[in-house]
């Protein structure tokens, strides 16, 4: 009697596409954290706060937090953790700053009352990110916000509209969200998605009415499984060719990401240690044995998640480390920029998940630019366009069920 070969067992797949309510699950687990740890940080961002400590102080939760869920054997989760570290971008800082504390200078930056700050940061369960950025008020030591200038008022209640109609411009020609009769207009316009083009001149519009600029290429990426930044992008005010790429479609999730500046919106290079990283999957054989070590342990913890040099076990080590990495293209570092006229910044970021219904916010702004703006600004959009896309719902109205 011939033997009968043991057949290996066959690696079942699994869909990591939106249309698996696990991966929806875990997105929207995620988020929940993210949102959480934002709420936490916000209230710690008051005057006399180091940077450092902020940022410190939210990888720790995101940390602790992320720890706490998906214990259970039965549900696989491969990792877990941060998706972007923690950072405190005050004032005339444009990108997301992660200071070090074993940078003296870097380490002494504190708050102070009444400028604006952007916070931002992320948890992911199981590789699928959730981000989160929003723009405040620095508060008082005692805890009591001032009132916006007029300025800041214009830039944050600019930040608001340009956030909403990015949102609505994104709903895929497949989603018809539209209900209400002053909206029937925007059917046709549904019927063939934005270009890019559109998208600036319309956002641009918003801008010009608050006296604002919308910050140059700011980009709205695709999120996918262990990637913030897939292939399709979202390009506003795009210079030295960076163009967007692909159309948002059902079933996708994004980061929408909105920055405008009371300046020109022109960005320089500042003159602050890059101590954000990512990997960026090309290959390159190194030499020294402190950057073989830091190559391993960026691999290990951080896999293609970006990553702050002060998660890194050893922090001094860390800065020689990444050195020869980052010439062999083995990591890519975001360089700090600033405003190039030195005028403050707002910028928000939220994830969102487009379904067959409309767009979900799985994550946004703890606190409503239009409630920290106030009414201190006396100008108003007045453009037909610009109010027309406003008044699109971004979901579907749910028919309500009768009462007998």
């Amino acid at each position: 009697m011939a033997e009968v070969e043991n057949a290996k067992p066959k690696t079942e797949e699994i869909d990591y596409s939106l249309a698996n309510p696990d991966t929806v699950t875990k997105y929207k687990d995620a988020a929940a954290i993210s949102q959480r740890v934002l709420v936490e940080i916000e209230k710690a961002a008051i005057d006399g706060a180091s940077l450092v400590s902020l940022c410190e102080k939210g990888d720790k939760l995101l940390e602790e937090e992320t720890a706490k869920v998906y214990n259970s054997k039965k549900v696989k989760v491969v990792v877990k953790g941060i998706a972007f570290p923690t950072t405190v971008s005050p004032a005339d800082i444009i990108t997301p700053y992660s200071p070090l504390s074993t940078d003296a200078d870097e380490a002494s930056k504190t708050l102070k009352t009444g400028q604006l700050v952007k916070i931002q940061l992320g948890a992911h369960i199981d590789g699928f990110p959730a981000i989160v950025g929003s723009t405040i008020i620095v508060a008082s030591a005692s805890g009591e916000t001032p009132a916006p200038t007029p300025a800041q008022a214009d830039l944050l209640l600019a930040t608001h509209y340009t956030t909403e109609l990015l949102y609505r411009m994104m709903l895929p020609p497949s989603v018809d969200t539209v209900s209400s009769p002053a909206a029937e207009g925007e059917k046709k316009q549904a019927k063939k998605p934005y270009t890019a083009t559109q998208i600036n001149t319309v956002l641009k519009k918003v801008a010009e009415t608050y006296g604002v600029s919308l910050v140059e290429s700011t980009t709205t990426y695709q999120l996918e499984r262990n990637e913030i930044e897939a292939k399709k992008r979202i390009v506003v005010n795009p210079q030295e060719g960076l163009k967007s790429e692909g159309n948002p479609e059902v079933a996708e999730a994004w980061g929408v990401e909105v920055a405008l500046s009371s300046g020109s919106g022109k960005a320089k290079v500042l003159e602050l240690r890059p101590t954000l990283l990512r990997k960026t999957g090309t290959t390159f054989m190194l030499k020294r044995a402190t950057s073989k070590q830091t190559y391993s342990e960026v691999a290990k913890k951080f896999g293609s998640f970006p990553f702050s040099l002060r998660q890194l076990s050893d922090e001094r080590t860390a800065k020689m480390g990444v050195l020869e990495c980052v010439r062999g293209n083995l990591l890519r570092q975001y360089e700090v920029q600033g405003e190039k006229d030195g005028k403050e910044v707002s910028r928000v970021f939220s994830t969102i998940i487009i379904t067959k219904n409309g767009i979900q916010k799985i994550t946004s702004p703890s606190k409503s630019l239009l409630e920290i703006a106030g009414d201190v600004s006396d100008k108003k959009i007045t453009d037909e366009e610009v109010l027309k896309i406003l008044e699109i719902p971004l979901n579907k109205n749910k028919p309500k069920s009768k009462k007998k």
